[in-house]
């Protein structure tokens, strides 16, 4: 839910300053000129980051299964908006520094992997596979949260290896790597001993 916050908090303040309030962040020009993808990937972005936390605690999956999946069903809109738009905007209003080679083909494959990580997770669960939908899910919401990593491999990254343009591209990419990392480990980190096992459902004849 922290890490989730910060792409939260920078997208409100976008959002006001395309409303026409305070410009509370530098402004840009490519924004300014097409607002409806940034409006929609904002939105379909916060709902992502922030409902899409909830989907990961065991006691409310138990608890609350019709919630669950009534959730998953929104935060697969939300997710495919938030691929989409981010594509759109990476296609038709790139960055125009000299890491653009290196910031471009970064934002095409992680969109598409976004997309098709949900895709692939909402078919696992159409089938019941239940394992691999958390799996599935787990890659695409650790690739939409990547703002929130951003912020500190820019800073901390910043401050060691300066600010130059390859360099900000290169910290940029890191963050997708540090969030791939930690959720492929979490996929396959084995239950504790003495936690219950995940209910196996069995075929009747």
């Amino acid at each position: 839910m922290a890490l989730g916050l910060v792409p939260v908090i920078a997208g409100s303040l976008r959002l006001v300053e395309l409303a026409g309030g305070t410009e509370a962040m530098p402004s840009d020009a490519r924004y300014a000129a097409s607002p409806l993808p940034v409006v929609i990937h904002i939105v379909c972005a916060t709902v992502f980051a922030v409902l899409g936390a909830f989907q990961f605690s065991p006691r409310l999956r138990r608890r609350r299964p019709g919630w669950h999946r009534r959730a998953g069903r929104v935060l697969v809109v939300a997710g495919l908006g938030v691929a989409l738009t981010a594509l759109w905007l990476n296609q038709f209003f790139p960055r125009a520094d000299a890491a653009r080679e290196v910031l471009y083909p970064l934002r095409t494959v992680f969109g598409v992997a976004m997309v098709v990580t949900i895709v692939l997770g909402f078919t696992a669960a159409r089938r019941r596979d239940f394992a691999r939908h958390r799996a599935w899910m787990i890659r695409s919401y650790a690739i939409g949260l990547v703002a929130g990593t951003q912020v500190f491999t820019l800073g901390f990254g910043g401050v060691i290896f300066g600010t130059g343009d390859l360099t900000t591209a290169l910290l940029l990419g890191a963050a997708w790597a540090i969030n791939l990392a930690v959720a492929e480990r979490q996929i396959r980190r084995r239950p504790r001993r003495g936690s219950p096992a995940a209910p196996v459902e069995v075929p009747l004849p």
